[in-house]
């Protein structure tokens, strides 16, 4: 007769439900996965069937009560790391949604908003198209199983304790904000100049030639003229987001090294 104790119980859950947290607490920010239409309940259990997967491969967590003192600090670490790793990873999506954005000011579609299904918030149309062409993109190049492989390799690099991220892996995480900003103006700044350049020449025809009321079809014109860049530049912003998102698993994974504690 097999005769579990109740010490083997608390340990076999301890050595589960530190990685769960984490990953939870990822799942929950990270792209795709933290998105509105994914309910809560598939984040879950997605996160407790990996985390069932990857217990017995892990370093041994420490030997803390769950209900501890020690134990509550290991939980909010934990629950830090995983969304620090997803919101870095969100980041590049905002980024490009705020692209979105510019340009749709630039050409005159700032009015055109919809609701994103990914957060069930109103944003623009053309960041709208970007978001969604960019996660087709993103699950293409199987970016969503690249973030399950980040944060269980994350394990071993930055394993379960009272020792978390630390001041520096925090700064770390603040200045990925910078990303939404850079990325933005890196993902749109080609159109916003090809426009600004029509912009300009609208108004140097209507200099010229005051009888043509170039601002009666200007806007018509711009649209139009908007659309051909968005189709143009597509390439570009594809390459962009790819970088972008190159540049935010880099980041994450060096904040998952002992040197960002």
């Amino acid at each position: 007769m097999i005769n579990i104790t109740q010490a083997q119980l608390m340990g076999w859950l301890t050595e589960w439900f530190w990685p769960f947290v984490r990953i939870g607490a990822c799942l929950t920010v990270a792209p795709l996965f933290g998105a509105r239409f994914v309910p809560a309940r598939i984040r879950i259990a997605l996160a407790a069937a990996i985390g069932f997967l990857v217990a017995p491969l892990l370093p041994s967590p420490p030997a803390v009560s769950l209900f501890s003192g020690e134990g509550i600090v290991i939980l909010l670490q934990q629950i830090l790391i995983g969304v620090a790793v997803g919101f870095v990873l969100q980041v590049v999506f905002d980024a490009i949604g705020l692209a979105g954005q510019l340009l749709a000011n630039s050409m005159g579609l700032s009015f055109a908003f919809n609701i994103d299904p990914l957060r069930g918030t109103s944003t623009v149309a053309v960041g709208q198209f970007y978001l969604i062409l960019m996660t087709l993109t993103f699950i293409t190049l199987d970016g969503h199983l690249a973030i399950i492989e980040l944060i269980v390799q994350g394990f071993q690099t930055l394993p379960v304790g009272a020792v978390g991220l630390g001041a520096d892996g925090l700064w770390r995480v603040a200045s990925s904000g910078a990303v939404l900003f850079s990325g933005a103006l890196q993902v749109a700044l080609p159109g916003i100049t090809a426009l600004m350049v029509a912009n300009i020449a609208f108004g140097l025809i209507s200099r010229a030639a005051p009888t043509l009321n170039i601002f009666s079809v200007g806007f018509a014109l711009s649209i139009v003229f908007g659309l051909i860049v968005l189709q143009v530049g597509l390439p570009g912003i594809q390459q962009g987001f790819i970088e972008l998102t190159r540049s935010a698993f880099d980041d994450v994974a060096e904040l998952q090294q002992p040197s960002a504690r």
